[in-house]
């Protein structure tokens, strides 16, 4: 049976997305609703209220005969109108596809790239169709690699591993209060996830968001961390930037971008608590 997958864009050459140069694959759907989420318009499946077909100045947008929103990207002009008007923190401009579909637009780029990174949204709510795709890129020779939020519980599929070559984990907060205020959820798993992934050699890096006037919350989450992966995995301090998040929360986490010098601290922390791979971006 051939297995499909919302897939929200595929960028054919990143740098920016794990190691060398990658294709990157955003899947749509996340478990999670981070207010600091630069990309709202991947957490949720469209709804099809029709909002956005109302409103799309190209009129690439219309209803099926089954109600459904239906997107039409030759006629799209990249205005994202349609995310911007969405009540929903969704997209129209999704795609479902099969693991050949995908493997059609990686084969386009292999030349040029040393493997692919999964994202999203969080790619892992749809692991069955991630594992039929690392084994068909396995056999093309390069790398894949699983950006994530820790959502997913990796101990309970350790075929996953097998043919990822790592995983690049989000460690939002170590206090789960901190981290439920960001995230609406607790953090246990995901601090799980941190040491079997490490455990296990899987752990790629880990990345922490750094929020401007939070010190007590940011030096916890760093040090925690530091601690844990030592100088076993690459760990990005990545300052906070107000760009792309919902104007409802930047009352809670300010309009102003975590200064460089501020973010260095963390990374000074980091290293001399082990974490000697730390950096700020």
């Amino acid at each position: 049976m051939t297995i499909f997958a919302p897939v929200n864009k595929i960028i054919p050459f990143s740098n920016v997305d794990g190691p060398s140069n990658r294709t990157a694959v955003f899947f749509q759907g996340c478990p999670f609703n981070c207010k600091f989420c630069h990309n709202p318009e991947t957490i949720n499946l469209c709804k099809n209220c029709g909002i956005c077909v109302e409103r799309c100045p190209a009129r690439a947008l219309s209803f099926s005969d089954a109600g459904k929103v239906v997107w039409d990207a030759d006629r799209c002009v990249k205005c994202d109108t349609c995310i911007s008007v969405c009540p929903h923190d969704a997209s129209p401009k999704v795609t479902m596809m099969s693991v050949q579909d995908v493997m059609r637009q990686i084969r386009r780029t292999l030349p040029y790239i040393d493997g692919i990174t999964v994202s999203g949204g969080d790619c892992t709510l749809y692991m069955d169709f991630l594992l039929d795709l690392f084994r068909e890129v396995k056999g093309l020779g390069i790398t894949c690699l699983i950006d994530s939020n820790g959502s997913f519980d990796f101990r309970k599929d350790p075929r996953i591993l097998e043919v990822c070559d790592g995983v690049m984990l989000d460690v939002k907060a170590a206090a789960p209060e901190w981290h439920r205020e960001l995230v609406g959820t607790g953090n246990a798993l995901i601090l799980e996830n941190l040491t079997y992934l490490l455990s296990a050699g899987k752990l790629h890096e880990v990345r922490t968001v750094i929020f401007p006037g939070r010190d007590r919350e940011n030096e916890e989450t760093v040090a925690y961390v530091s601690r844990i992966i030592g100088d076993r995995c690459g760990y990005k301090i990545i300052r906070y930037r107000p760009y792309g998040v919902r104007k409802q929360f930047l009352p809670m986490l300010g309009e102003d971008t975590a200064e460089a010098e501020y973010a260095e601290r963390y990374a000074v922390l980091a290293r001399s608590l082990g974490a000697v791979q730390a950096r700020v971006i």
